[in-house]
């Protein structure tokens, strides 16, 4: 596992030995390492609603039938073959 040292302001450095303290992590990485997942997740998350918007304002919609993915299926076979 990599290191990283980071310089906080005092008063960031009390908040975070604050919240090490009531919301019961063990070390302040511990929850600067939570915090850096829950930004992955957001993230994340955001990227996915961007990518539902753009596909629902990129027009008329099909729709995905038995048949559909059935031609679907048979031409990504044809293009492997």
């Amino acid at each position: 596992m990599g290191t990283m040292n980071v310089s906080l302001p005092d008063r960031l450095k009390a908040f975070v030995d604050e919240r090490v303290k009531r919301d019961g992590y063990s070390t302040s990485s511990e929850y600067v390492r939570e915090l850096i997942r829950a930004d992955r997740i957001r993230r994340a998350e955001r990227q996915l609603a961007d990518l539902l918007r753009a596909g629902l304002e990129s027009g008329k919609g099909i729709a995905a039938t038995r048949a559909y993915w059935a031609k679907k299926r048979k031409a990504l076979a044809r293009r492997r073959a």
